[in-house]
């Protein structure tokens, strides 16, 4: 009773949303849950969308919150860009920002929060930094005054800013511990640290900021490795379970973490580091079941992956084994050829049909045998089918063979018939004398 009052309370700040939603919009900035009736995925965020309606509008924000069928509104949905459902937008003038986070209540009102609000956030006091520092674990400010740097900045935060704050400060207002070499300057804080972006060795800005909104140690799970992804860098993780204390499962997680504090400056800019709890998802991403604990690393790009070829014992064994995939002395597996994409199709086909059959028996016999006793059938019948055609072929060929026969020498009568044909067609002075030789033979 209480989440069905929720869900209907809810159902009042968010808007639905119809043809006239194109012409309107422009004047607001809205946040919009593209759906389709039938889709399951939808129907589960329909009541975490009806609590974003309600928490946006109790803390006041400027952001409308609304939904939209889009398969009753296809052109509509489709201007938008909308591919599959439920697609997540923000809408803010004439641009669109796609939602790609966790489908939960705090991480949605979190990006609408920062995409609705400025691309680049003034920090004008110590005091403001330091509350700032407080609420992001990853933190990039802009320190200086107008510069092509600062323009430059501007436009990756326009593209990136789904993803994590930009601000802009003064020196002044910085901590103590923190030196620039010059500026105008870019910096990221994290780790409970700090990095000012080099050009030359950095390269391009946006790419620096994509490889640095992550922590360099972090929990991984299944949409983080997606996330990851686009930051062109390999991962290594320790694979245990997080409810496992022993002491195996404990030491490969410290080995991860001591790698990517004490060895940043030489491996962030390839590697990033972390944990993940349980061998679920690592299972299904390498078509194999791996024995935890372990540690193994990944290229999320072409979906390769290696593994240690002795067992990591110390920090040293795993800067070793992640010197040997630099300087490709280790073995690859896996990959996106064909021959592992014929694999993938086969296992993921494997693994939909056993978890079928362990989630519920008689569905996996109804939606697996079914289909299959048909086609037995059918089968059946086309060989059947085959057989009898060819044993009435062979029988037609007997009796036409047999009726040929039968017109080609005609029967006892027609033959009768025939030879007294042949007699009477005998003139009669022939008869006479054939009478006579008879006589004689006599």
């Amino acid at each position: 009773a209480v989440v069905a009052h929720v869900v209907a309370s809810g159902a009042g700040f968010v808007e639905d949303l119809d043809e006239s939603f194109k012409e309107n919009r422009k004047d607001d900035i809205w946040l919009v849950d593209f759906y389709a009736p039938w889709c399951g995925h939808c129907k589960k965020l329909e009541p975490v969308w009806n609590e974003v309606g309600i928490e946006m509008r109790n803390m006041g924000s400027p952001v409308k919150v609304g939904k939209m069928d889009a398969t009753s509104f296809s052109s509509i949905a489709s201007e938008f860009g909308v591919r599959g459902y439920p697609t997540i937008k923000l809408l803010k003038g004439d641009l669109a920002y796609n939602y790609r986070g966790p489908r939960t209540k705090d991480d949605i009102i979190e990006f609408a929060n920062r995409v609705a609000g400025p691309l680049i956030r003034p920090l004008p006091s110590q005091h403001m930094f330091e509350h700032v520092q407080k609420r992001h674990r990853v933190l990039f400010v802009y320190v200086g005054g107008e510069s092509p740097l600062k323009e430059k900045y501007i436009e990756v935060a326009s593209e990136l800013i789904v993803y994590t704050y930009f601000f802009s400060a003064s020196e002044d207002v910085l901590p103590e511990y923190v030196t620039l070499p010059e500026l105008p300057a870019v910096m990221v804080f994290k780790d409970g640290t700090y990095f000012v972006y080099d050009e030359y060795e950095d390269g391009d800005l946006s790419s620096w900021i994509n490889r640095e909104r992550f922590q360099g140690y972090l929990h991984v799970d299944g949409f983080t490795l997606y996330e990851l992804g686009d930051t062109g860098k390999l991962v290594a993780i320790a694979v245990i379970d997080d409810k496992n204390s022993s002491v195996e499962h404990t030491r490969l997680k410290s080995i991860i973490q001591k790698v990517a504090r004490d060895y940043r400056d030489h491996f962030h800019r390839d590697f990033q580091f972390g944990h993940m709890d349980g061998n679920d998802y690592i299972n299904s991403l390498l078509m194999d079941d791996l024995t935890i604990p372990t540690i193994v690393v990944l290229n999320t790009s072409n979906q390769q992956y290696f593994l240690p070829d002795r067992h990591i014992e110390s920090t040293e064994d795993m800067v070793q084994f992640i010197n040997n995939i630099l300087d490709g002395t280790a073995e690859a597996q896996g990959g996106d050829g064909l021959l592992q994409r014929i694999k993938r199709i086969i296992y993921d086909a494997k693994s939909t049909i056993v978890s079928v059959f362990k989630s519920s028996p008689l569905l996996g016999c109804f939606l697996f045998g079914l289909p299959l006793g048909v086609i037995s059938i059918m089968c059946y019948g086309i060989c059947t089918a085959d057989t009898e055609g060819e044993v009435f072929e062979h029988e037609g060929a007997k009796k036409e063979s047999g009726d040929r026969e039968l017109t080609d020498e005609g029967s006892e009568e027609e033959q009768e018939e025939e030879k007294n044909g042949k007699y009477t067609e005998l003139s009669d002075g022939e008869l006479k004398q054939k009478d006579i030789m008879e006589k004689k033979k006599d």
